[in-house]
């Protein structure tokens, strides 16, 4: 399911709460979501990923820097849960 705002509808918190009674359903929090807390959404057992901007900056997109947006969503693919 998506889950959207994410950060601003209770963040990491509130994706802890129907983890125990539903470890079926599984959870892509966008909305807040960046390189700084990527890392503690996917730690958690009940979010299969996560989405955000931050991989495809207008500015980078404005200019066709593609490279700079490979390089980013290179580095969130390969994002793992650590909190």
């Amino acid at each position: 399911m998506k889950f959207f705002p994410a950060q601003a509808a209770g963040g990491t918190a509130y994706l802890r709460s129907p983890a125990g009674p539903l470890p079926q359903a599984r959870s892509c929090p966008t909305g807040g979501i960046g390189p700084a807390n990527a890392a503690e959404y996917l730690a958690l057992p009940n979010v299969g990923c996560v989405g955000g901007s931050w991989t495809v900056p207008a500015d980078a997109v404005a200019a066709g820097d593609w490279a700079r947006i490979e390089a980013l969503a290179r580095a969130a693919a390969g994002m793992r849960g650590s909190a």
